[in-house]
């Protein structure tokens, strides 16, 4: 089974988060909630789910990870900037790792130089951002390109969940 990333903010999209989370689960794979300082409690933006980080970014192999998920909401924005986590999913890019990112997740693959060339979704309002990042962007439930999965809103969770979840199944566990 797969090792799966988190990476979470405060005011992360609460169902951006719990739905795949628990999803990947229930699939029987370990997710481990990363973010700046661990033990830091975070609140999702409608109040209506919190998670504890696991795990501090600096202490954060992206080599003993199958994969990254990137949940929307302000949480990519507190993130973006962060040299360690711009590093953690240049990494994880490089190997071809799948790397899953819905609504602003995809701030962080901007910051970190991933999308030149790319084909992927994003919360509308991103659209810019995106093409002059050097991708196209496409206006789709989910867009799935090589080993970038992205979504654009919470109604589009269970096409998110699904490639994720199909993604995950397609790559050999680094505890291999």
């Amino acid at each position: 089974m797969a090792k799966v990333a988190f990476l979470l903010g405060p005011a992360f999209e609460d169902s951006e988060m719990q739905k795949p989370y628990e999803a990947v689960r229930e699939a029987g794979h370990e997710a481990v909630i990363i973010g700046l300082k661990a033990g830091e409690k975070l609140e999702g933006k409608q109040k209506q789910a919190s998670y504890t980080v696991e795990l501090a970014i600096k202490d954060a192999n992206p080599n003993e990870f199958d994969a990254v998920v990137i949940p929307g909401g302000s949480s990519p924005e507190a993130l973006r900037l962060d040299p360690l986590i711009q590093s953690f999913v240049h990494v994880m890019d490089e190997v071809g790792k799948p790397i899953a990112a819905i609504c602003h997740g995809p701030q962080i693959l901007i910051s970190a130089g991933l999308l030149q060339g790319r084909i992927l979704t994003s919360y509308p309002p991103l659209q810019d951002d995106i093409t002059n990042a050097g991708a196209a962007f496409q206006d789709k439930e989910v867009v799935v390109d090589r080993n970038l999965i992205t979504s654009r809103t919470p109604k589009d969770e269970p096409a998110f969940i699904r490639e994720t979840l199909k993604a995950l199944e397609q790559v050999p566990s680094v505890r291999s």
